[in-house]
């Protein structure tokens, strides 16, 4: 290859690479991040951005290249170049693709463990709730206990749990119970025994919520959060979180479940402490000693 092109070559490629870059770092394609898990997750979106966006780029770019430096000529009825075999570049558009997707991979796996996508499950704490003082409790004193190993339906099947969670703070875990079915999701607080239409949590306190479908696959999805978690039937998951603005962010059901699944759509409400503390004691139902 002749200096010039090469160094042409050279050139363009650093350009390219420059303004993926550059791209990925200050274009924002994402919705307001509302939990802590948001941050860890944009910075993978931000390398995956970069590296569509180079590849984007040098594709059309050297499409357009080829449609005009390769044209048929007018009055030219000859047949192209039998090219046959370039192994230098066989093993570089083999190899850089390889390289990509063995980085992608890696860097999304450690991201799934900072987001505690790799935590152990099935030693996780769970509630035992014929054993919760109901009256006594409030979201910040919520006890839990150890599944029994041999309860099967104690089972955790998979999901992001609390333990490993990045900039995940210290305290008490809020339980949830969400139940998915045709068309909607139910939330149920243990601790309260509120049930609600809407999950309403507080910032800066984590929340874990053991999922379980009624009928088919569901997935429980806040753009706002960035997670998203399938809810299948006869496998509870877990999805752990720690919202750190308040608002009201859209929930979605992301897997297709049936006529209505377009319409499968709740909320969650983000309070702050004090807010939550009284939607808590406005909503729990009246309890009669005797």
């Amino acid at each position: 290859m002749p200096i010039r092109t090469a160094l042409a070559v050279l050139t363009a490629t650093t350009a390219l690479v420059l303004t993926g870059l550059w791209v990925g770092n200050n274009v924002n394609m994402l919705p307001l991040g509302a939990s802590s898990n948001a941050s860890t997750y944009d910075d993978l979106f931000k390398v995956l951005f970069s590296i569509g966006t180079v590849l984007f780029l040098g594709i059309v770019i050297l499409l357009v290249y080829s449609l005009f430096r390769f044209r048929r000529r007018s009055g030219d009825v000859s047949d192209g170049l039998a090219i046959e075999g370039n192994l230098p570049l066989e093993i570089v558009w083999t190899a850089i693709p390889a390289v990509v997707v063995l980085f992608v991979g890696l860097y999304s796996y450690d991201i799934y463990e900072r987001m505690g996508g790799m935590a152990t499950l099935n030693d996780h704490m769970a509630m035992d709730h014929g054993a919760m003082d109901h009256g006594a409790m409030d979201h910040g004193a919520i006890q839990q206990v150890s599944v029994n190993e041999g309860d099967t339906a104690g089972r955790v099947w998979g999901g992001i749990g609390v333990a490993g969670m990045d900039a995940a703070p210290a305290g008490p875990v809020l339980p949830v119970e969400v139940t998915a079915m045709q068309f909607a999701f139910i939330f149920h607080y243990p601790g309260s025994d509120i049930t609600s239409g809407e999950l309403h949590v507080p910032t800066g306190q984590q929340v874990e919520l053991r999922m379980e479908a009624r009928d088919v696959i569901h997935a429980f999805w806040v753009p706002q959060f960035r997670l998203k978690q399938d809810v299948i039937p006869g496998q509870p998951t877990v999805l752990s979180f720690t919202a750190t603005r308040a608002g009201t962010y859209p929930i979605i059901c992301a897997e297709l479940c049936g006529p209505y699944h377009g319409g499968m759509r709740s909320n969650v409400v983000v309070h702050e402490p004090d807010a939550y503390d009284n939607w808590l004691q406005q909503n729990t139902p009246n309890r009669t000693t005797t």
